[in-house]
C-alpha cells in the first residue's frame, strides 16, 4: 500500500482514496434545498479534461459515475472543422428524452443513432477499397447530417427551427442535394418558417412543397401546400 506525505492512502495512478468522496461533495454544493427553490434541485455542469480523449481513466469515469450523463467533445473532430464538436456514440444522458418535447422525441432518436452507425462505417471506410451501394448511401447521409448539425458562432436556433432542421436529415429530404447544397437550403429554410411565423402548435405547416421539391432552390415559399406527412 502506498501513502502520499500528507498520511493519505493512495489508490489507483496515485489519486487518494477519497476521491470518490471528494468529486461527490463537490457536486452536492450545486444542490437547491431551499422550499423556495423547489426543493431537492440540483443542476452541476463538471468539465473534465481528458487525455488523448480517453474517457475511460480513472477521473473521467469517476466523474461520469456520479452525474446523469456527459457531453464528450472530440478533438479529432475539431481538428477536422466540424463544430459542434460532440462526439455522439460517447455523449451519454440517463435523463433521455423525458426532457425533451414531443416533437424534438420524435425525430432526435433516429438521427442519433445514425450519426453514431456513421461514424463507425466511416472510420471503417478508410480501410476499404470497394463499398456497396447502400454502404455509400449511409456515409453520404451521414455527412449531411453532419452538415446540419453544424451552427455558427452567436447563431442561436429556436426549438421549432431545431426540430425542422433535423426533421429534414433524418427522414432523407437532404438525400438530393449536394453537401454544399445542405447549409444554403436550410437558411432558407429557416427563412421560410420565420415567414410562417412557426411555433410548436403550427409544427405541421413544415413547407412541403419545398422539401420534396426537385430542386428546392427553385421559386419562392408562397405556395398554398403546406403540410406534411410523418
Amino acid at each position: 500500500m502506498m501513502i502520499s506525505p500528507n498520511r493519505r492512502k493512495l489508490i489507483a495512478k496515485s489519486y487518494p482514496g477519497d476521491i470518490f468522496y471528494l468529486h461527490s461533495r463537490l457536486l452536492e454544493r450545486a444542490a437547491k434545498s431551499s422550499s423556495s427553490l423547489g426543493e431537492g434541485s440540483m443542476t452541476a455542469l463538471p468539465i473534465v479534461e481528458t487525455q488523448s480523449g480517453d474517457v475511460s481513466a480513472y477521473i473521467p469515469t469517476n466523474v461520469i459515475s456520479i452525474t446523469d450523463g456527459q457531453i464528450f467533445l472530440s478533438a479529432d473532430l475539431f481538428n477536422t472543422g466540424i463544430r459542434l464538436t460532440i462526439n455522439v456514440g460517447i455523449s451519454v444522458s440517463r435523463v433521455g428524452s423525458i426532457a425533451q418535447i414531443k416533437a424534438m422525441k420524435q425525430v432526435s432518436g433516429k438521427s442519433k443513432l445514425e450519426l453514431a452507425q456513421f461514424a463507425e462505417l466511416e472510420a471503417f471506410a478508410q480501410f476499404a477499397s470497394n463499398l456497396d451501394k447502400a454502404t455509400q448511401n449511409q456515409l453520404e447521409r451521414g455527412q449531411r447530417l453532419r452538415e446540419l448539425l453544424k451552427q455558427s458562432q452567436s447563431d442561436p436556433l429556436t426549438v421549432e427551427e431545431q426540430i425542422a432542421t433535423i426533421y429534414t436529415g433524418a427522414n432523407g429530404y437532404l438525400d438530393q442535394l449536394g453537401i454544399g447544397q445542405v447549409k444554403k437550403f436550410l437558411i432558407q429554410l429557416r427563412n421560410y418558417l420565420k415567414i410562417i411565423n412557426l411555433n410548436s402548435e403550427k409544427l405541421y405547416l413544415l413547407p412541403r412543397h419545398l422539401l420534396s421539391s426537385r430542386n428546392p432552390f427553385e421559386g419562392s415559399y408562397s405556395g398554398t401546400d403546406r403540410t406534411i406527412s410523418t
